[in-house]
């Protein structure tokens, strides 16, 4: 149903049988790719619970996801994003622990299992091949020959699917999921998103960053640091034509994930740090504050909630013409932001906090009702 020619083909697939019972609609897109949006908020929520055993972090690290700006604005929609956000975000939490199986029929599941959701991620939209470089880095690092190994399956089965479209489709599917994306690049359309990445989620972005930094010089480097890498960097293709927020979805889920885990670290006073040579050089400066450990870690347990209150300040969205949200948006200082009603941030050059539209006036609900009746009085098919 609506099916877009440039993506893969897996979200309307889902799509489908909703088309058989129902017919054509929009409402069953929205509610999948809702679904979709709940369960990552979900799944960030069970892996730092997992990693911490802090519930109350843990829903804080879901509920994060679910209030950026980003994910306000794209999570409900009738678009196949979020539902390869879903499979990415549940691949990288199957595989996690993965290495540490010693079953080897279970390990052997769980590899399966968290592959497969790459592979459904990639064929929901191609840019979930920044989650499949980072997860192969995290295995072939941890255990390089099971990587390789499993890696030339995932190649064959992935690439036995794609050949098998492209046959069927007599060579529609290279043109219109690769040649057609294959578009301009614009620099300040890139340097814009990065910055409003960090406008918003800097409060969670800073934790992430020295939890990846803590496991490069102090234990070893999880996959949710290899994916946060991996996602953040695939984000620069948010400067392509025809790209935008959405782009940073990934790397928001990687934020929160890595963010929780740092919180929880801090409020259970789990951080260690073995003997190498920055603890030695460290060891003369922060001898002398021995004393003032339990001082220091009373701090930290004031830093946390402060982090979380500061991101939901920078990402407080809301509409600002109808009471009595303009009045909430008045005492806290919040304008508007996309004043010459065009509400689409991949079409400009990323200036607000984000782009989620206004209230619906009825001017707005007469005018679609217009187009409507247009497209149904124009004769044969209608592209729109």
């Amino acid at each position: 149903p609506f099916y877009s020619s440039n993506y893969p083909p897996l979200f309307h697939v889902i799509a489908a049988p909703f088309v058989w019972v129902f017919g054509e609609a929009y409402w069953y897109g929205r509610l999948l790719g809702f679904l979709g949006t709940l369960v990552t908020a979900l799944a960030i929520g069970y892996a730092v619970n997992r990693e911490s055993g802090n519930k109350w972090i843990a829903a804080a690290s879901g509920l994060a996801f679910l209030a950026s700006n980003t994910i306000y604005h794209i999570g409900p929609l009738f678009r196949q994003h979020m539902t390869m956000v879903m499979f990415e975000t549940l691949a990288v939490v199957i595989l996690c622990g993965v290495n540490e199986i010693e079953d080897k029929r279970e390990r052997r599941r769980v590899m399966i299992a968290g592959l497969a959701m790459i592979l459904a991620a990639g064929y929901t939209k191609q840019l979930a091949l920044a989650t499949a470089i980072g997860v192969f880095a995290f295995l072939f690092i941890r255990q390089p020959r099971r990587a390789i190994l499993y890696g030339i399956g995932f190649a064959l089965v992935g690439g036995a699917i794609f050949l098998w479209i492209n046959i069927a489709t007599e060579g529609q599917w290279w043109l219109q999921t690769i040649t057609a994306n294959v578009n301009e690049f614009i620099p300040d359309q890139t340097f814009g998103l990065y910055r409003l990445w960090f406008g918003l989620h800097g409060f969670l972005i800073i934790p992430a960053l020295l939890l990846v930094l803590y496991e490069l010089y102090f234990a070893r480097l999880s996959i949710y640091a290899f994916w946060f890498v991996a996602a953040v960097a695939n984000a620069a293709l948010s400067g392509k034509w025809g790209a935008g927020d959405s782009y940073f979805a990934t790397a928001i889920a990687a934020t929160c994930i890595l963010s929780g885990i740092f919180a929880a670290r801090v409020v259970n006073r789990g951080w260690t740090f073995p003997t190498n040579y920055l603890t030695r050089l460290a060891s003369p400066l922060l001898k002398p504050l021995s004393p003032l450990r339990s001082t220091v870690y009373g701090a930290a347990l004031i830093v946390v909630p402060l982090i979380y209150l500061g991101y939901g300040r920078a990402v407080l969205h809301l509409p600002t013409d109808i009471a009595p949200y303009s009045w909430i948006a008045d005492a806290l200082g919040v304008q508007p932001n996309a004043l010459n009603n065009f509400y689409d941030s991949a079409g400009r050059i990323a200036g607000g906090y984000a782009d989620i539209g206004h209230w619906t006036t009825q001017a707005d609900i007469d005018a679609g009702w217009q187009i409507v009746e247009r497209v149904r009085a124009a004769p044969g098919d209608v592209l729109s």
